[in-house]
């Protein structure tokens, strides 16, 4: 027989429905009956039949018309939001952080698989299982690992033998010994008490990839869990199924206790969880209209369900993917606030760079040096003013390999940590099936990823700080020759005034973000996990950083393309213009004064989308395989092996 779950103000409720012909009218009604029938007061409503609300589907939120037909407009299993008249809007609405992806709206249900073997999953892959591309399995090997584990798990118990968080309690209470009659309580019990979060939920992308990072740690078959409850697990995460997991309450060791609770307590069927389907309900009835059954926990499967860096690590994976996207972007926006400001490509030169050769700053050389004036890429704008008087530029333009490329340098830095801890296992005690011993040790402390995080966040930072200077060089006459505010009519109209008033106190916020978090920590559990990491903060302030970072540099690049139009008609390079291209296909020119966030948003959407550097990169690409100076030891007669410059380059201003 179909049936639906209906939301009334409080409570979700089951209607069975014998004959789909029925009308929403005829739904809300019974459901508002069973309400009624479980309040003392009838809820205050006094009159069912008569009772005024409209209906909506969760997936979509889309309203329904009282008058349709159950069978035109529900499927079986659909979840209903009834909202009374007269009613605010319910209390149990539940926000989410916004999220980078679309799953939220337009979820579409993958075909593709992701192997998980516990070795080989990358930050790239976790974020795109956040953004619900792919399913997952387990490799067969993965499988037999996690079958021989559990076999030890089994002995264990049977032979009665005293093992932490196996026969015994947690914490300050290791030494109490558990009846095998109440180790599945045990476990049961430890979830329920430590989801003690507090705070919004997380996305409904990153659950995904907290879910899927869980899954993967326990794929490597040193957590002793069942591959009963780990394929329960995979299966909520192929529908969606996504716990209720407040963003705040882990101290980051013993492990991500709390939000891993939270994330096992709706598996359990407890708690709340989401679901495209369902938008957020109570856990059982979203497992139940996926076709799933809660788990039920069996010795150790508890404790090694909750224990791990897997929060910190899924939100840093998230952080480095982003960082990595928006380092390469401001490249490119610099070097087209570098031509609006007529600068000079001179300080790019190769062999500058191969007497200081680290890394990053190698790289963002090579990139300036293939996006501006060349004879590969010539500017009109660089041509209009060879012959002037000027020496050398600014240091934020000059110094962008040195600021930017110490930015790329940590970012590849941090990458390598984040990969090594998400193939990590993280759980306490560790079972080793092959040595058939399980051993206590401490691989659940955070101080690795929240260390790393800290350093990220203080090193991406400086993109948006030095961004910021560059927006006041392009708003400030008196250093652009350009019009104030980068607008006509100046006074009549303000331009960019604000924007760069908003780029400097999301720069001075993020100055207060970048003190580390990970150089504090509070003894708990009566001084048993007495040194913490405190790496979900660490992780969590990195991405507000990241954001931040994304903002500032948006404004920069709207500001850029507004002074190119000063410029007119003269162009840029060809892969600079395409940019401007890019941005002009979703924010008109600035004539006169508009709403700004718009414009702002919508341009950082281009930069969350990497389509800036997706427009750029080709030219990039082409430029560098054909002009790639080799490592050499460089003497004061040494030349780059660049194409030499025309006679016109050798002049003052280089």
């Amino acid at each position: 027989m179909p049936r639906f779950t209906v939301h009334v103000r409080d409570e979700w409720l089951a209607v069975p429905c014998k004959d789909t012909t029925n009308t929403i009218q005829w739904l809300g009604q019974e459901a508002l009956k069973r309400y009624t029938k479980n309040k003392p007061d009838n809820g205050g409503i006094t009159d069912v039949k008569n009772t005024r609300f409209c209906a909506r589907r969760c997936q979509g939120l889309g309203l329904l018309d009282a008058d349709d037909t159950i069978e035109d407009v529900l499927e079986d299993n659909d979840f209903v939001e009834l909202a009374i008249e007269g009613d605010s809007m319910s209390p149990h609405f539940i926000p989410c952080e916004r999220g980078v992806s679309t799953i939220t709206t337009t979820y579409k249900e993958p075909e593709e698989y992701l192997s998980l073997d516990g070795n080989s999953l990358t930050s790239t892959d976790l974020v795109n299982l956040g953004r619900g591309l792919y399913k997952i399995k387990l490799t067969p090997e993965a499988e037999t690992k996690v079958v021989q584990a559990r076999e030890l798990v089994d002995t264990i118990v049977k032979e009665n033998k005293v093992v932490y968080g196996i026969t015994t309690g947690f914490g300050k209470f290791a030494r109490t010994i558990i009846p095998v009659s109440k180790l599945k309580e045990l476990q049961e019990n430890l979830v329920r008490s430590h989801s003690a979060g507090v705070g919004n939920p997380l996305s409904p992308e990153r659950t995904r990839m907290l879910l899927a990072l869980r899954i993967n740690v326990l794929a490597k078959g040193y957590s002793g869990i069942s591959l009963e409850t780990l394929n329960a697990m995979i299966k909520a995460f192929n529908a969606s199924c996504l716990s209720f997991v407040p963003e705040k309450g882990t101290v980051g060791a013993s492990g991500d206790l709390a939000p891993l609770s939270h994330l096992a307590l709706g598996l359990m069927g407890e708690g709340k969880m989401w679901s495209p389907k369902s938008g957020w309900a109570d856990a059982k009835y979203v497992l139940e209209a996926h076709g799933l059954k809660p788990i039920s926990l069996k010795p150790k499967e508890g404790i090694a369900l909750i224990n791990g860096t897997q929060m910190i690590t899924s939100l840093g994976a998230e952080a480095v993917e982003r960082a990595q996207a928006i380092a390469r972007q401001a490249d490119i926006i610099a070097a087209l606030t570098l031509e609006v400001l007529k600068g000079t490509t001179k300080a790019f030169d190769s062999d500058i760079h191969l007497l200081r050769p680290h890394p990053g700053q190698v790289e963002v050389a090579q990139r300036f040096r293939s996006l501006l004036d060349s004879d590969h890429h010539p500017s009109q704008i660089a041509e209009s003013h060879r012959f002037c008087d000027r020496v050398q530029d600014a240091y934020t333009m000059r110094c962008c390999p040195q600021v930017h490329g110490i930015a790329n340098d940590t970012i590849k830095f941090v990458q390598d940590i984040i990969n090594t801890e998400i193939n990590s296992a993280t759980d306490n005690p560790m079972v080793f099936a092959e040595r058939g011993e399980t051993i206590s040790g401490g691989n659940f402390h955070g101080e690795y990823p929240s260390k790393a995080l800290d350093f990220l966040a203080i090193a991406v930072h400086e993109l948006a700080s030095i961004s910021e200077r560059r927006i006041e060089r392009l708003c400030n006459p008196s250093l652009s020759e350009l019009p104030p505010f980068l607008v006509s009519e100046g006074g009549l109209n303000s331009g960019f005034m604000i924007a760069h008033c908003t780029a400097a106190a999301l720069v001075s916020e993020n100055k207060v973000l970048c003190h580390p978090a990970s150089v504090d920590s509070l003894s708990t559990s009566a001084a048993t996990e007495d040194h913490v990491s405190m790496g979900g903060w660490a992780a969590r302030k990195t991405l507000r950083v990241i954001e931040h970072v994304e903002q500032v540099l948006a404004i920069e690049l709207l500001a850029a393309c507004q002074g190119i139009e000063f410029l007119r008609p003269l162009c840029t390079t060809t892969p600079l213009e395409k940019v401007y291209d890019l941005v002009r296909s979703v924010v008109k020119p600035w004539i006169k004064d508009r709403f700004m966030s718009p414009d702002i948003e919508a341009v950082q959407l281009l930069l969350l989308e990497q389509k800036v550097w997706n427009v750029a990169k080709p030219y990039i690409d082409k430029y560098q395989s054909e002009y790639i100076p080799e490592s050499r030891p460089v003497s004061p007669t040494a030349f780059s092996l660049e194409p030499p410059a025309s006679p016109r380059k050798r002049v003052r201003h280089e």
